[in-house]
């Protein structure tokens, strides 16, 4: 298993140390970088108003993988157990800052499948995702299986990757 994993990978000038933690290991500095970062982009950014702090990042094998650069966070996603969001493992709360957008993205997706398959093997992953990130979910195998519908006011889609 991946388990409290770091690694560092380099897309040309850019270098990101990957950490992938159960909620029980993060530091409270990992927890409050984690949780700014969050809130910066899905409250802030895309002016939501919402309940952040849902009660699922601290349940039993959930794992947040944490990106940093320089020592700053700029990207992270949360890992979570089938049952908790969907009926199928899930990847969710895909967050990145937004001057490090572009690449990073794919990066991060990368990794999150990777531990996924780590903890879960073979299993159907499903996410709920902006709309507009369809193409950019879909570049790594996830196919819609919803009509769109408002989260937050926020136009999303269900979408699976199927194993």
């Amino acid at each position: 298993m991946l388990n409290s994993a770091y690694l560092t990978l380099s897309n040309e000038d850019t270098m990101i140390t990957w950490q992938f933690l159960p909620f029980s290991q993060l530091t409270t500095t990992q927890l409050y970088q984690l949780l700014k970062l969050r809130v910066d982009i899905f409250v802030v950014e895309q002016t939501c108003p919402y309940p952040e702090l849902d009660d699922k990042d601290h349940q039993p094998g959930v794992h947040h993988l944490l990106g940093y650069q320089d020592d700053q966070l700029i990207a992270c996603a949360r890992l979570l157990p089938k049952g908790l969001s969907y009926p199928s493992v899930s990847i969710g709360r895909v967050a990145i800052l937004e001057t490090k957008r572009g690449g990073t993205g794919h990066q991060l997706m990368a990794q999150a499948l990777k531990h996924c398959e780590s903890l879960w093997p073979g299993e159907t992953i499903e996410i709920g995702a902006q709309k507009h990130l369809a193409d950019f979910y879909g570049k790594h195998g996830f196919v819609q299986t919803s009509s769109m519908y408002l989260e937050d006011d926020i136009p999303h889609i269900d979408m699976k990757l199927k194993k």
